[in-house]
């Protein structure tokens, strides 16, 4: 069983099915566009009670998550008492990416380079200490804010306002009732995911989200617009540093504090230009988009890394295809504002059924009487697979031309800094 509804879930139920040993595959809830490849049940990703007692019901025996929330809900505390084997970390470890508050103390104790932050739960001690600092600046919610907690601000006035926004409007609910207020880092982002399983730390290829809705990194931050991998920006000596100076220091603490971790740890990083590296934020699971773009390029069988993990005896290495991937997400008008709903999506399935390591991956979809239309901001995605960049993005954007709905919104640059 794949808990979740998105494109991310899609591209792991994708590969997941890819494997001998997998003879039935259930995405819960799913969407009615990954339904046209497995099975679909709709049980919400906050109801682990009801969707534990789907497990047994169809004593499903592995389930992987994919959200943020089951896991910062303590789903796998729960499948795990009940003795069912399930793919993710406990809810304590997961606090990594439920509390920004949480993860940079954690980062402060096992010196994982970060950048300087202060905390704040007072919105006007928050303006008080802004009034002392240069700018620009970053403000972040504490809380899962589904990838829109994180605020750039250029001057005073602007700060303040996202105070307010944050702290007393509480437009990310109870996610805002702490701040983290740290200081702007430049370079180019990275995303690296790794499994981690007791001493065991097994990085993924290095990708590279692209977080705001414009071209150029313009507009305000979304879920992610597109990815593509491997980063060039990452080699084998950087994801080593990287493996040693933080994957290793924060298993080995959070082991000290009494967290066994298992599953994805995923580190948003900072990278300069002369290489070195700040941790922006962890996550607990599989990044959206990334994910799309790593299971196109993974050539070993993801069921088997799984269960490696789960089981304690994680592969010592994965095997990957050659060349990139690029995945182009496409969203509807209005997003990651208000956006529109209920158009019907257009797809030449005679093109793509022709198209080799070139795949759709659907989100925001709902089916009306065999139609498929819009119902999310992140509608689907197209990723592509090529022997160099280039290609991969190239095929990616072919893929786009071939899908059509009113309002649908894409960046044109996904993958282009690569190129540079």
């Amino acid at each position: 069983m794949v808990i979740g509804s998105g494109g991310r879930e899609h591209a792991i139920a994708w590969k997941l099915l890819q494997s001998p040993e997998v003879n039935e595959l259930w995405a819960v809830p799913g969407n009615d566009g990954i339904a046209k490849h497995t099975n679909c049940f709709n049980i919400p990703v906050s109801d682990i009670e009801s969707m534990l007692a789907f497990a047994k019901d169809k004593e499903i025996d592995l389930t992987v998550v994919g959200p943020e929330l089951p896991l910062a809900n303590g789903i796998v505390d729960r499948f795990t008492e009940a003795g069912l084997k399930i793919f993710g970390p406990t809810k304590r470890a997961a606090m990594l990416e439920a509390s920004k508050v949480w993860a940079k103390k954690v980062m402060k104790r096992y010196e994982i380079p970060t950048s300087e932050f202060e905390v704040f739960d007072s919105p006007n001690e928050a303006k008080k200490y802004l009034k002392s600092q240069g700018y620009p600046i970053v403000i972040k919610a504490d809380g899962l804010a589904a990838g829109k907690g994180s605020i750039i601000v250029k001057n005073y006035e602007e700060a303040t306002k996202t105070i307010d926004s944050i702290m007393v409007e509480k437009v990310f609910g109870e996610a805002g009732r702490q701040v983290v207020i740290e200081k702007m880092l430049y370079g180019q982002e990275l995303s690296l995911l790794a499994i981690a399983s007791g001493n065991q730390i097994l990085p993924l290829i290095p990708a590279q989200d692209h977080k705001q809705v414009l071209d150029g990194d313009q507009g305000p931050n979304t879920g992610g617009m597109g990815a593509y991998a491997p980063c060039l920006i990452a080699d084998d000596t950087l994801i080593e540093e990287v493996k040693s100076r933080v994957f290793i220091p924060l298993i080995n603490g959070l082991k000290e504090e009494g967290i066994d971790y298992k599953g994805v740890i995923y580190a948003g990083l900072m990278i300069d230009k002369e290489k070195n590296f700040h941790v922006l934020e962890f996550n607990v699971r599989f990044g959206d988009p990334e994910t799309q773009a790593i299971m196109l390029l993974m050539k070993s069988d993801l069921l088997e890394i799984i269960e490696g993990c789960v089981n304690g005896n994680l592969e010592e290495e994965i095997q990957w295809h050659n060349g990139f991937a690029t995945d182009v997400v496409i969203s509807a008008e209005g997003y990651p504002g208000k956006y529109r709903k209920g158009d019907r999506i257009q797809i030449d399935e005679d093109w793509f059924a022709k198209q080799r390591d070139i795949e759709i991956f659907f989100s925001g979809v709902k089916s009306d009487d065999g139609i498929l239309l819009t119902n999310g901001g992140r509608v689907l995605s197209v990723a592509a697979r090529g022997n160099d960049l280039a290609t991969s993005i190239n095929r990616a954007y072919e893929g786009v031309k071939h899908i059509r709905f009113e309002g649908m919104h894409f960046r044109r640059d996904i993958g282009r800094k690569g190129l540079m």
